[in-house]
């Protein structure tokens, strides 16, 4: 899942981010003269540091200009130089774990957070991205208690209620994850992820007039993005237009191809007409996605068969019957085409009935 955009900024930016000018300037700018953006700031500091190369709190900031800019392994090296300089200041750490969390090391960011807190560095910010890693390894209630933490001390935290709502999610309880997101998107209507959440459930509750709005508001904010381009099928194929929902699932497709629902729906369309070379690229799109999605794996193993595709059927066969020890269908396929991938053809045709012979009775005596 994508991280609600705010989680990337640390505290300094996010509050530049929600105070708006005093004033406004009296003559037009030309925005292609100017230069601004996190990479331009952290350039910007190069000649300060070149200046003062013993002053610990210029790493720091340029580290969190870098990772603004995605420049994630720049950052962690200027934040590790600023610490070696000065290992006191918790934000320090903070912007450590920011670095670590873009790198996908939970385990080592989780630590940094923990040493940040315990220099005496506290925000809701630090309880949100401790939240957020939560989620990301399933712990949701451990993430519940961090975000309610955050929202403790900014109770209009949109993003720490946007990750209520994943973890309500998680949980399964979709009522109240509909709350959290409600309210999230009340006090930061322009998130297409949350209009996302949003529609997904809407349509999960069969409620496809609004999962449609919420779509249609969010395609007008990020027009490209493929989540919402599903969601917008989606409530075309609860409605019973399956040409207009088609269309639009190739369309998310096209945008976005780590996003496998959209090819498990193709999938199924093409499958159910018997296309079956079409139904093959998107069941292995979405199967390195989604490994266990539910009746996929299926699919490709008797579409890769409709085809003459022995070896690869065999193999997606195999790997049925160790998802289903004991299942002696799945175990028979396997074997069957397994020998038909080998040029061995099984044949199939039912065996003779033999008539039953009445068996012959000795008579020992000799009568």
């Amino acid at each position: 899942m994508r991280l609600f955009l705010l989680l990337a900024a640390g505290p300094a930016v996010v509050a530049a981010c929600t105070e708006g000018p005093k004033e406004r300037p009296e003559t037009m700018v030309n925005l292609r003269t100017v230069q601004s953006g996190p990479k331009i700031q952290a350039e910007e500091l190069d000649g300060a540091i070149a200046r003062q190369p013993q002053n610990a709190s210029l790493y720091a900031r340029r580290a969190a200009f870098r990772l603004d800019a995605g420049l994630t392994e720049a950052a962690l090296r200027d934040i590790n130089q600023a610490l070696d300089l000065d290992d006191a200041p918790g934000e320090f750490y903070f912007t450590k774990a920011r670095a670590l969390r873009a790198q996908g090391k939970i385990q080592s960011a989780l630590a940094a957070t923990t040493e940040a807190a315990r220099r005496g560095f506290a925000s809701p910010d630090l309880n949100l991205l401790v939240g957020e890693m939560h989620l990301a390894t399933r712990r949701y209630q451990d993430a519940l208690d961090q975000l309610d933490r955050a929202l403790q001390q900014e109770p209009d935290h949109a993003a720490a209620l946007f990750y209520k709502g994943v973890a309500y999610v998680g949980l399964q309880d979709t009522l109240q994850a509909l709350e959290h997101f409600r309210a999230s998107l009340a006090r930061d209507p322009r998130q297409p992820e949350t209009l996302h959440q949003l529609a997904f459930l809407s349509n999960a509750f069969r409620q496809p007039d609004q999962a449609a709005i919420y779509a249609a508001r969010g395609l007008k904010l990020a027009p490209t993005y493929g989540p919402l381009w599903y969601d917008y099928g989606r409530q075309f194929e609860l409605q019973n237009q399956p040409d207009s929902a088609t269309r639009i699932y190739a369309r998310t497709v096209q945008l976005d191809t780590t996003f496998y629902r959209a090819d498990y729906r193709l999938a199924l369309v093409a499958f159910k007409a018997r296309k079956y070379a079409q139904a093959v690229p998107h069941l292995q799109r979405a199967l390195r996605r989604a490994p266990r999605l539910a009746g996929a794996r299926q699919m490709l193993a008797e579409s890769l068969e409709s085809v003459g595709r022995w070896p690869e059927a065999a193999d997606q066969y195999r790997l049925l019957v160790a998802e289903n020890p004991g299942n002696r269908h799945w175990t028979y396929k396997a074997w069957k085409v397994g020998n038909r991938a080998k040029g061995v053809i099984v044949n199939e045709a039912p065996r003779p009935a033999v008539e039953a012979v009445e068996p012959i009775v000795v008579d020992h005596s000799g009568l």
